[in-house]
């Protein structure tokens, strides 16, 4: 054998209880689960770790993430690798890199600056679905990628490519183009399909729009994963719209960072809950995620009302240059409530700013929209336009509007996964992009006892797993792929916070990807094991 992992107390990811085994691993599968007290020899191999007094897992599955150009660019990745992180699925919200042409290109790139940066450090030699993933596969002179990754096809960037920025229904060419896309990405390797609908042009889509591309999505055996219409005012609307959508459609719903955010929402988890169990019960097929907070992260233009977004990032900017426009905007946000603040009037004091893309902007970053404007004697509006006007819409924001009790609740729920939605730029992010897989099993699971520890594991690695429709991976079990976690069940914890929100986790000493060690008693190595992981449907 090429490895044994000696000692270990093996959390395999069934939610069943743990055990103690020799695990052996060869060739970058798991060939061997010897328990303790069993007959026989134990296993010998090349090299043995003495894992007495650590936890086993399969490696951690982040169903949320938005590493789509940092892990073309960041070789290290450490983000992710530290936490026991071996999957995560790219391609969020609607918004991502393919598939495109040259304008489209260009278009999403600037519309997601505050997500991934503007792209000036990466050669985009691809314009398709297949295109992105062989690049994974020989990114950095052909080693790979430093973790595993899976794609959504971005409904929004699908729009964008084929119909534009413009507010109206598809055209049947248009949708019939849609369509065609779709079904070239999930051939050519993608698990799903993506949307933001809070977010231009995707939130331009009506529901007939979205049920023709998730019947080519089910065709194809994925799923739709949807950041639904509000997360809060009309929150549970938008919850059952996506359940009647796919169950027309007949395809599998992910629902995207499910929770019950803003004040309307509070207590409301049950209610949300209630809606799934009816679903699940009568046949529907839906699983979700959520990360291990309270506030949220996104881009400060995503606030703003649908129709300022309607032909792009520099209509956006001309709108907001014209005083009568920018008080139309203002209005929406502050009176009515834009639909991109959910509904719900935007509340300033709630708006920190975490990144900015201009330098000369960094004195904002750690305060509220609401501070900076009160030490400059002005309106939080003034404040906003100026951050939006000046940072080119790239400007990042935390929303302080979740509820502790709607985060507990919503994640013991059977059908939940952990996705971390980690937005890695700027320079004060959310502390989730780099902590939560530690902060459930630290927190949630050792500290608060919401879930056991053989429960949150299976959240993180198995059920993430089935519904990716990977038949070896997500289990500690003879066959299986040795993408594996080592963690101390006893210390393992969340370094990053809000205040050091880079800081990596303790408790990790090693974690493997295909049977390499990717963390070594603590520390990142060399090794690139990372691949593109194609869905079922690809061809």
């Amino acid at each position: 054998m090429d490895l044994v992992l000696r000692d270990t107390l093996v959390v395999d990811g069934t939610g069943e209880p743990s055990y103690r085994a020799d695990v052996a691993v060869d060739g970058g599968r798991i060939t061997e689960i010897h328990r303790e007290g069993s007959p026989g020899p134990r296993p010998t191999a090349t090299r043995t770790v003495d894992a007495d007094g650590l936890a086993l897992a399969p490696g951690f599955i982040d169903m949320h993430a938005h590493s789509d150009l940092a892990l073309l660019r960041d070789p290290d990745h450490s983000a992710k690798a530290a936490q026991g992180v071996t999957l995560e699925v790219l391609g969020q919200d609607g918004l991502s890199y393919a598939p495109a042409d040259d304008r489209t290109l260009a278009e999403v790139r600037r519309s997601i600056t505050g997500w991934n940066g503007d792209g000036s450090d990466i050669d985009f030699d691809w314009r398709t679905v297949g295109g992105y993933l062989d690049r994974l596969d020989r990114n950095f002179g052909g080693q790979g990628i430093a973790v595993n990754a899976a794609y959504l096809i971005p409904q929004g960037t699908v729009r964008m490519y084929a119909v534009g920025w413009e507010d109206r229904p598809a055209t049947g060419a248009e949708l019939a183009r849609m369509k065609e896309l779709v079904d070239q990405g999930m051939r050519e390797g993608a698990v799903g399909m993506s949307s933001g609908l809070t977010y231009t042009p995707g939130m331009y889509a009506d529901d007939a729009e979205l049920t023709q591309l998730c019947r080519v999505v089910a065709r194809h055996g994925g799923y739709y994963c949807p950041h639904h219409r509000s997360y809060g005012a009309g929150a549970l609307e938008a919850y059952e719209e996506m359940v009647q959508l796919t169950r027309n459609a007949g395809c599998a719903l992910h629902l995207a960072h499910a929770t019950m955010n803003f004040g309307v929402n509070k207590g409301k988890a049950p209610d949300l809950l209630a809606l799934l169990d009816g679903a699940l019960a009568a046949g529907a097929d839906i699983s979700l995620d959520t990360y291990p907070y309270t506030p949220g992260c996104t881009t400060l233009v995503a606030m703003l009302p649908s129709w300022a977004g309607e032909g792009g990032p520099e209509s956006v900017l001309t709108r907001l240059a014209d005083p009568s426009s920018a008080e139309k905007i203002r209005h929406h946000l502050e009176v009515l409530g834009s639909d991109g603040c959910h509904g719900v009037p935007i509340e300033w004091n709630t708006i920190e700013i975490s990144g900015v893309s201009a330098p000369h902007l960094a004195e904002y970053v750690g305060r509220t929209v609401a501070d900076s404007a009160a030490l400059r004697g002005e309106e939080p509006w003034v404040t906003a336009r100026r951050l939006l006007t000046e940072d080119r819409l790239g400007t990042t924001i935390l929303q302080h509007v979740g509820h502790e009790e709607n985060v507990q609740q919503i994640m013991r729920h059977p059908v939940h996964t952990g996705g971390s939605d980690g937005i890695l730029q700027g320079d004060k992010p959310h502390p989730r992009a780099h902590g939560t897989f530690p902060q459930y099993l630290g927190r949630y699971a050792r500290e608060l006892g919401i879930l056991s520890l053989e429960e949150c594991v299976a959240h993180l690695t198995s059920r993430p797993a089935a519904r990716l429709r990977l038949a070896d991976r997500g289990l500690v079990r003879e066959g299986y792929r040795a993408d594996l976690v080592l963690f101390d069940p006893e210390t393992v914890a969340a370094g990053s916070t809000f205040e050091e929100p880079r800081t990596l986790p303790v408790g990790i000493p090693h974690v493997l990807i295909d049977g390499r060690f990717v963390i070594e008693d603590g520390r990142r190595t060399s090794v690139l094991a990372g691949r593109a992981v194609r869905g079922a449907g690809a061809v």
